[in-house]
């Protein structure tokens, strides 16, 4: 079997560590909004900083699915957080950040529309 390296277009997580992801090879710290073509900062500072409105704002972006990577540890929020999400039929799968990095990668080959919410 012959395996070829993918050549994806946007946005792939190609490493993280503590505090912070690299995206296409470049690093980002903190709270962020990764989609196919863009990054950018997320007004959470911290789980306990998170409101409805973080996540209804992620509805305008009309994503299939959206990864929720709550940090070093899995913390679901609670459902009236996301509740603007399920009301528009996304779902929101709560991980790890790096298992959100891992899926999102995945998604993204499978050429899923996904938007990545990370605490860092």
């Amino acid at each position: 079997m012959k395996l070829h390296q993918s050549k994806l277009n946007g946005n792939l997580f190609t490493g993280y560590g503590d505090g912070f992801v690299l995206i296409n090879a470049e690093r980002h710290e903190g709270s962020l909004v990764v989609t196919a073509d863009s990054v950018a900062p997320w007004a959470p500072a911290s789980f306990e900083a998170l409101e409805a409105e973080h996540f209804a704002a992620i509805a305008a972006l009309a994503p299939e699915v959206v990864l929720f990577g709550s940090g070093k540890t899995i913390r679901f929020p609670h459902p009236r957080l996301t509740a603007a999400l399920t009301e528009h039929g996304v779902g929101v799968d709560v991980m790890d950040t790096q298992a959100a990095c891992r899926t999102f990668n995945i998604l993204m080959a499978e050429d899923r529309k996904v938007v990545a919410l990370l605490l860092t």
